[in-house]
């Protein structure tokens, strides 16, 4: 038994409508999802099946006749009539040619007590027909429910429907708008018979047809088939006969009505999400977008006020640190013109960001978020647009936590003291102590020269003080250059640890924006990409 084989394009359509349901869920209505589903199952499972053999169904109301066409078709008396009430109740099957058959008739469920194959001594003249699996359905408008909803299911799963009409209700509302207004773009896997054709004249009969292919035509089959018949006198048999020979040898019904069931559904799917969309719409977070996130959670978090603050804490604690005691001393004799004005000490309030952490601000890492979703999502279908500001959301609880905990480790302690600060300082203040034993060398040599310390004595006169005070000057001198140099070198340092803090800190508020924001986002576009990549395949 071979199975059916299928084009390429076919083969294609069938992987992207597997990728729309795959991705579908929660964006399409679950309807035309259990649609495309059910299409998907069927064509799998048919594909599999024998190529050698054409299904063909006979559809029709109660009293179209059906039954007796299939007969008449067939040969034999293998479906039953009804006299009183011609309804028929289960399907029945005539196959023309056995072999490899089973399986398909296994698939259609059709009852073993219902299958009947042309004997070779029957089939002469009709070997055109071999391949053939003719169906006669329970009719549609039945009032068994059971008997209805296995006619549905046959008609979908048919190769070739044959749709049995009769002149009285060949126009019936029920046919026509369950399932002939369905029927676009299936022309070539339909064929309509205006049945019971004896009942009729000439001139009635074609009245009829023209009338049946324009009520067709307006209901969006453009090109009908229509074949009027008799099951009495036989008429229109043969030429019946001949359209299911020709769908038969072609062998090309089953792909034609997959095929046009993928049409349908694809413009439905279409209609529901434009295809154009995905030529617009970007499959990944760009690098403008990535830095221009980054950038608002550093400022949510406060990034560059803590390398501020940085700078200017250090700057005001070395005047307290590193810079000439003197020079501290003699500013404190100044008045202070701020205290004047009855204005808070700056210093104070700077002091009190020494004792302050950092922490993201949960509004504004909420606004950052937003706005990428909302420039990334621009012009995409509600539906994705949605799903985009979900997965940017998705995290967005935890952000404000995980930036500001991994932030706190790096962040300084403003109150910390550097090391090389207490060696300036401890170096300014042997500075100090030596002026001061100088002056008060000088002092005893000057005003108390019996008792002049043994330095003096040593230089064994008092001619070398000016000597003395020179060098004293020169310690004077020696610590105001060095308390200078030092606040130069501590703001020098200040700013490359503010250079080296900032950039730190913007390492790790991007690396937790990938992980916690553009990740999610990157996947639901690269979902949104794969969707309509499969959408534009699907219309091919």
């Amino acid at each position: 038994m071979s199975t059916v084989t299928t084009k390429p394009g076919l083969a294609q359509r069938l992987a992207a409508l597997t990728k729309i349901v795959e991705l579908g869920p929660g964006r399409l209505e679950p309807k035309l999802l259990a649609e495309a589903s059910t299409l998907l199952n069927r064509a799998g499972e048919r594909l599999k099946l024998s190529s050698e053999h054409t299904v063909v169904a006979l559809a029709g109301g109660t009293g179209s006749g059906k039954s007796s066409l299939f007969n008449a078709l067939s040969g034999l008396e293998l479906s039953p009539t009804g006299v009183r009430r011609p309804t028929t109740a289960r399907t029945h099957a005539c196959v023309w040619g056995l072999e490899g058959a089973a399986p398909l008739l296994d698939w259609l469920q059709v009852q073993w007590r219902h299958r009947f194959a042309r004997a070779s001594a029957l089939d002469k003249g009709e070997s055109q027909l071999h391949g053939l699996i003719l169906l006669d359905l329970p009719d549609h408008d039945s009032i068994r429910a059971l008997t209805d909803t296995e006619a549905d299911r046959l008609i979908g799963q048919a190769d070739l429907v044959v749709w049995v009409l009769d002149p009285q209700k060949y126009a019936d509302a029920s046919t026509h708008r369950r399932y002939v207004t369905e029927l676009a773009g299936h022309e070539a896997v339909t064929v309509f018979a205006l049945n019971q054709a004896d009942l009729l004249s000439t001139e009635e009969l074609a009245e009829l047809v023209i009338d049946l292919n324009d009520l067709l035509r307006r209901e969006g089959v453009e090109h009908p088939s229509v074949v009027p018949t008799s099951a009495v006198t036989g008429r229109g048999v043969d030429s019946l006969k001949s359209v299911l020979a020709g769908a038969v040898s072609r062998r090309r019904s089953a792909i034609q009505k997959l095929e046009a069931d993928l049409h349908r559904l694809e413009q439905r799917l279409a209609e529901t999400m434009p295809v154009g969309e995905v030529l617009s719409a970007p499959s990944s977070v760009d690098e403008a977008r990535r830095l221009g996130l980054t950038d608002a959670l550093c400022d949510a978090v406060g990034v560059p006020a803590v390398g501020e603050a940085m700078e200017n804490v250090y700057a005001e604690r070395s005047m307290r640190w590193v810079g000439w005691p003197y020079s501290r001393w003699v500013a404190k004799l100044r008045p202070d013109p701020l205290r004047s004005l009855h204005l808070e000490d700056v210093s104070d309030e700077i002091h009190g960001i020494t004792t302050s952490s950092v922490s993201a601000q949960t509004a504004e890492t909420v606004n950052a978020v937003q706005a990428l979703a909302d420039g990334l999502s621009a012009g995409m279908h509600p539906v994705w647009r949605t799903s985009v500001h979900h997965a940017a959301r998705s995290r967005s609880a935890q952000l404000p936590k995980a930036l500001t905990e991994d932030l706190a480790e790096v962040a300084p302690r403003l109150d910390r003291v550097p090391g090389w600060w207490w060696l300036l300082k401890v170096w300014q203040y042997v500075l100090v102590a030596a002026f001061v034993l100088g002056l008060a060398w000088l002092a005893v040599g000057v005003f108390f020269p019996g008792r002049a310390p043994l330095g003096i004595q040593l230089l064994g006169d008092t001619a070398a003080l000016p000597w003395v005070g020179l060098m004293m000057a020169s310690v004077l001198g020696l610590g105001a250059l060095s308390g200078i140099a030092s606040r130069n070198f501590v703001e020098l340092g200040a700013s490359r640890e503010r250079e080296r803090l900032e950039r730190e800190m913007r390492r790790r508020v991007a690396a937790i924006a990938e992980t916690m924001v553009v990740e999610p986002v990157e996947r639901e576009l690269g979902r949104h990409h794969a969707f309509y990549t499969a959408m534009n395949n699907l219309a091919r």
